[in-house]
């Protein structure tokens, strides 16, 4: 399956460098020239959970270097969320006959490319723990694995095929249901993340004030209202995205409290990656989680 893998960050060059290190040819696509050519020059490391790899960087160029010529079976699009929106245009050009692009970025992306690209859309998201340490060396933090499937539901062969070869290098998982899946993440981004980004700490920090835990319960309760209503069922990921007992007006149910410390469990000491997008002074994601769910 010729691939093409657009986006260099923590997440695009883990996944590049895992395939590059089980052998299967992959092309790689880079913001600009001056990304490739040191990428170029250092090669791809991994190292952390699911062993360490190197490889070269061959095959690389920035995306506008690739045209109508070059036809992919498969666009994994790894970039910033903003970025994925941006470059949807060019990504038709790149596509071959029955084609898959498979975007993994958080919130509502894939929805959003499937209403300009059409049914070549393959809606993914990632659980794998990714951090960036330099260009081209890169630490997987967690076992976890890409989540993929039909946006519309239900099972299909092409899910099970990118499912087939993508698992060559990185555990991927195939869901009836991703559009419940991407809600719950999503649930989890919009109070989790955001908060903690705003309060410029992690979740076990702000949820230690009352104010931090009202705005954590309203936030994920108003995303989850929406969710509902618009016949969403969310999916059950690290934990169950419907509280115990849920009511919508925000009145809190027998066993809030433990629902709350499993979401600790799992979340409570993670630094948001919207944080750190602000720390380094990039622009966030927050229309794409947040905005999308307004």
């Amino acid at each position: 399956m010729k691939t093409l893998i657009i986006g260099m960050g923590a997440l695009g060059g883990l996944i590049a460098a895992r395939l590059r290190g089980a052998g299967l040819a992959v092309w790689l696509a880079t913001r600009d020239a001056e990304q490739a050519d040191r990428l170029r020059a250092s090669g791809l490391r991994v190292t952390g959970m699911g062993g360490s790899v190197t490889v070269q960087a061959t095959a690389i160029a920035p995306l506008d270097a690739y045209g109508a010529d070059d036809k992919f079976e498969l666009v994994l699009l790894a970039t910033k969320a903003h970025d994925a929106i941006e470059v949807a245009p060019k990504l038709s050009l790149l596509l071959g006959p029955n084609a898959t692009l498979l975007p993994i970025q958080n919130g509502g992306v894939p929805q959003m490319l499937v209403e300009r690209l059409g049914h070549c859309v393959l809606g993914g998201l990632s659980n794998l723990g990714a951090t960036m340490e330099t260009p081209g060396l890169y630490e997987q933090r967690n076992a976890g694995h890409l989540l993929i499937g039909e946006l519309a539901g239900g099972e299909s062969e092409r899910t099970e095929q990118v499912r087939r070869w993508l698992e060559r290098a990185v555990e991927v998982r195939a869901t009836k249901n991703l559009r419940g899946a991407v809600w719950s993440k999503l649930l989890v981004n919009c109070s989790v993340t955001t908060i903690g980004a705003i309060a410029g700490g992690t979740m076990r920090g702000y949820m230690a004030s009352p104010e931090g835990r009202e705005l954590f319960n309203r936030t994920y309760d108003e995303a989850l209202s929406v969710a509902l209503a618009i016949g969403a069922q969310p999916e059950t990921m690290l934990v169950e995205p419907i509280p115990p007992g849920w009511r919508a007006d925000g009145i809190a149910s027998e066993g809030r409290a433990a629902w709350i410390n499993r979401i600790l469990t799992a979340y409570g000491d993670v630094t948001p990656s919207m944080l750190q997008d602000i720390h380094r002074g990039r622009r966030t994601e927050i229309e794409f989680i947040n905005g999308y769910v307004v």
